[in-house]
C-alpha cells in the first residue's frame, strides 16, 4: 500500500511522520468506504423489489440514527487524536546528531530545535529557478556578509537540522521535495519557514515547484544533495572561494571596460 498509494518518505523525520499519518488516515478511509459500500449492497439485496414489492414507509429509527452519529463522531475523534499525536514531530525540528559538524548557527527564527543549533538556508524562488543562500542572516545581510550560495541544487550535511527560510522575488512559488517533507509556499513580501533533517549521506532528492508560476513552471525543479558533514564544510569553503574569484574577475572586467570607455561608472554602455 505504501509503495503505490502513500506519500514519499525516508529522507527526513517530518516526512516520515507525514507518511505514517497519511497511511493511518488512508486505512481508516478504506474501512469507512468498505463499511458504507457493504451496507448499501446489503440494503439493495435485502430490500430488493422482488422480495418487498411494496416499500416500507419508515419514519425514523432513533437508535440507528444515534449509532451512525456516534460512529461518525468517533471516527473524527480518532483522526483528531492521531493528527495531534503526529503533529509535533512534523512541526517541531529535532536536534542535530551528536556527530554533526560545527557549521551550525544559533538563531531565534522559527522553527528551532531544542538545542537552538541549526543550519539556516534561505530558499528564494524566482521565475524559474531556486536560489539557496547558506548561513544565519541569509535573509537580512547575505550580500554584506558575502554568504555562499548555489542555484537549483541545495547541498546539506547529513544528520543536521536544516531550517529553511523561504521567500519569493516575483510571483508565488512552492518549494517541495516530497521525500523531505511537506510543500511550503514562497510568497512575495512574506517569509515562510520549514525544516528537514536528512538522515543519510550520499543521497540526491528531487523536487519541483508545486505552484503554477508561469509558462516555464515545469522546468523549475529542486534538488537536495546530502553529503557528510566534513564534505559539506569543504564544499561550503570551496563555493565561497569560487564566488569570490568570479566577483574579482567581474570587478577587473568592469574596470577594464570603464578604462576603454565602453562602460561608464554608473554601469551604462
Amino acid at each position: 500500500m505504501a509503495a503505490c498509494c502513500s506519500v514519499k518518505s525516508g529522507g527526513s523525520p517530518n516526512a516520515n511522520s507525514i507518511h505514517s499519518l497519511y497511511d493511518i488516515i488512508f486505512v481508516i478511509a478504506v474501512l469507512v468506504f468498505l463499511t458504507v459500500t457493504g451496507f448499501v449492497l446489503y440494503s439493495v439485496w435485502a430490500f430488493r423489489a422482488s422480495k418487498h414489492p411494496v416499500a416500507a414507509q419508515i419514519h425514523g429509527n432513533t437508535k440507528l440514527e444515534l449509532g451512525l452519529t456516534a460512529g461518525a463522531a468517533g471516527i473524527l475523534v480518532i483522526l483528531a487524536v492521531v493528527t495531534f499525536i503526529k503533529l509535533p514531530s512534523i512541526i517541531n525540528p529535532p536536534n542535530s546528531d551528536a556527530s554533526a559538524a560545527s557549521v551550525l548557527s544559533a538563531s531565534l527564527t522559527a522553527p528551532t530545535p531544542p538545542s537552538g543549533n541549526k543550519l539556516t538556508i534561505c530558499v528564494t524562488g524566482r521565475q524559474f529557478i531556486w536560489r539557496y543562500t547558506y548561513g544565519a542572516g541569509c535573509n537580512k545581510s547575505s550580500w554584506a556578509d558575502k554568504l555562499p550560495y548555489s542555484y537549483q541544487e541545495m547541498v546539506v550535511p547529513a544528520g543536521e537540522t536544516v531550517d529553511l527560510v523561504i521567500q519569493s522575488s516575483d510571483v508565488i512559488h512552492s518549494w517541495w521535495v516530497p521525500a523531505l517533507g511537506g510543500k511550503v509556499d514562497a510568497v512575495p513580501g512574506f517569509t515562510t519557514y520549514t525544516w528537514f533533517k536528512a538522515l543519510h549521506a550520499n543521497e540526491l532528492y528531487h523536487g519541483q515547484c508545486a505552484q503554477l508560476c508561469g509558462r516555464e513552471h515545469a522546468f523549475m525543479t529542486a534538488l537536495v544533495k546530502v553529503v557528510t558533514p566534513s564534505q559539506y564544510e569543504s564544499w561550503l569553503k570551496r563555493q565561497a572561494t569560487l564566488i569570490s574569484e568570479q566577483n574579482d574577475q567581474v570587478s577587473e572586467l568592469r574596470k577594464d571596460l570603464i578604462k576603454k570607455g565602453d562602460l561608464t561608472s554608473s554601469g551604462v554602455f
